[in-house]
C-alpha cells in the first residue's frame, strides 16, 4: 500500500518522499517530472528555485536559496535520479513507497530521495528561522552515469550566491560524517578490424587479439598500481584500482569479428588522478594501431569524477558529529558530487540518511527514523545560521 503520513515520520518528510519515488527519474533521460515536483514542492513553501538547464536539452538541476544569498552559505546537496529496477526482485512496486515491517520500501529511497524529501520537508521552518546566514538547497542530474549533471550547476553558483563555506552531501551514509571518497574515471575503447568468413581469416582483421592484449596490459597496469602505486591505509583497498568491466565483440562463430568494445574504470586515492592512470592506458590503446596493421582505435572518456580528501580544516567534520551526534566514518568506497564541490573550492562533506548497503537493490528501503534524525539535522544546522 501507499503509506500514509504516521507520527513516526518526520513531518511531510513521508509524504514527499512517497511523491518522488512515484517518479521514475532515470538518468540520461528527461527529468522535467521530478524537476516539476520538487519545483511545487518549494514553491508552496513560497520559495523560488532557479532551474539551470544542462547542455542535453531535457535536463536539468535546481537551486534554491533560503535566507540572504549575499554571504556565505551552506549547500544541502543531493541528485535527483535514481537506477533502474528492471530484472530486480522487487516484492512490491518499486516505484510506489510502501510502509511494510517498519520499513519505507522503493527505488531511490536510501540513495537518496530520502535526504531531497528531507530537504523539502525542512524549507519552511528554515524560512521561518530569519537565517542571518543561507541554506542552499541543490537538486542535480545524472549523478547515476557519472556525475554528469552537477558540474554545470556548480559553474553557476557564482551568480547564483556567495561563495559557499560548506556543502553537505546527502548520500546515505547512516547520517555519519563521511570525510573522503576516491576518485573515478571511467573510459572505453572500440577496435575495428575487417570481417571476413572464418574459413579464410586471413582475409579479415580480427578485432578482439588486439583487445585481448589490451586487456593484458590493464591487468599488468592493475597489479602495479596494487604493488607499487601510491598508498594510503584510511582507503580500503589502500591503493588505487583499474578494472575492466565489459567486453564487447564478434557477432558469430563463423565471422571474424571486426569490432571489440572494451569499458573499464579507474578508482584513485587522492594522491593520484584517476584521469592521468586512464589517459595512459588509452595511450596503450592507441599503439595498437601499430602493431596491428589495418586496425582503428578510437576511445572516449566516459563518466568520473574527482576524489574528495580528507580535509586539512577539521572544522567542518566537527560541526557535523555535533549536528549528528555521530562520530566521523572517515572514508567510503563510494564516490559522490562532495568531489566536484571540492574541487570548486568548497569544503564539502558526506551526510545523509539510510544506508549504502540499501542503495541499487531490490527492495531498498529508509527507516522513519532516519528521516526523523535528518530532519533534526537540518534544524540543527539552520539552528547554527541564526547569529
Amino acid at each position: 500500500m501507499t503509506i500514509p503520513i504516521t507520527a513516526r515520520a518526520a513531518p511531510g518528510a513521508a509524504q514527499i518522499l512517497g511523491d518522488l519515488v512515484a517518479i521514475p527519474d532515470l538518468p540520461g533521460r528527461s527529468n522535467a517530472a521530478m524537476a516539476g515536483c520538487v519545483r511545487a514542492r518549494l514553491a508552496a513553501a513560497s520559495i523560488d528555485c532557479h532551474v539551470l538547464p544542462g547542455p542535453e536539452g531535457d535536463r536539468v538541476n535546481l537551486f534554491a536559496s533560503i535566507g540572504p544569498r549575499d554571504v556565505p552559505g551552506v549547500i544541502l546537496s543531493g541528485h535527483m535520479d535514481v537506477v533502474p529496477a528492471e530484472g530486480q526482485p522487487w516484492t512490491s512496486d518499486p516505484f510506489c513507497l510502501t510502509q511494510r515491517e517498519g520499513r519505507l520500501v522503493g527505488r531511490g529511497a536510501s540513495d537518496m530521495k530520502g535526504f531531497l524529501a528531507c530537504m523539502i520537508a525542512m524549507a519552511p521552518t528554515l524560512a521561518s528561522m530569519g537565517l542571518a546566514r543561507p541554506v542552499h538547497l541543490a537538486f542535480s542530474y545524472d549523478e547515476e552515469i557519472g556525475c554528469q549533471g552537477v558540474g554545470h550547476m556548480i559553474a553557476r553558483l557564482p551568480e547564483l550566491c556567495a561563495p559557499p563555506s560548506a556543502c553537505i552531501v546527502g548520500e546515505p551514509s547512516g547520517l555519519a560524517p563521511v570525510l573522503a571518497h576516491k576518485g573515478k574515471q571511467a573510459f572505453a575503447v572500440e577496435i575495428t578490424g575487417r570481417a571476413a568468413h572464418s574459413s579464410e581469416p586471413a582475409k579479415g582483421i580480427n578485432a578482439l587479439y588486439p583487445a585481448a592484449r589490451l586487456l593484458a596490459a590493464m591487468e599488468s597496469r592493475a597489479a602495479a598500481l596494487a604493488e607499487e602505486g601510491a598508498r594510503d591505509a584510511r582507503f580500503a583497498p589502500a591503493h588505487s584500482t583499474l578494472v575492466a568491466g565489459t567486453i564487447h565483440g564478434g557477432v558469430a562463430l563463423n565471422i571474424i569479428p571486426e569490432r571489440a568494445v572494451i569499458e573499464g574504470e579507474v578508482r584513485a586515492i587522492p594522491a593520484e588522478d584517476p584521469r592521468e592512470i586512464a589517459a595512459s592506458l588509452l595511450a596503450r590503446a592507441e599503439a595498437l594501431e601499430t602493431e596491428y596493421p589495418g586496425i582503428s582505435v578510437s576511445h572516449r572518456m566516459l563518466g568520473g569524477y574527482p576524489a574528495l580528501p580528507f580535509p586539512d580544516d577539521p572544522g567542518l567534520s566537527r560541526l557535523m558529529e555535533r549536528l549528528t551526534g555521530r562520530p566521523a566514518a572517515g572514508s567510503v568506497s563510494y564516490g559522490t558530487e562532495a568531489g566536484l564541490f571540492h574541487a570548486a573550492g568548497i569544503p564539502s562533506i558526506i551526510c545523509g540518511p539510510g544506508s549504502i548497503d540499501r542503495a541499487h537493490r531490490a527492495d531498498e528501503y529508509i527507516l522513519p527514523g532516519e528521516l526523523d534524525a535528518c530532519c533534526a539535522m537540518i534544524r540543527a544546522l539552520g539552528e547554527t545560521l541564526t547569529g
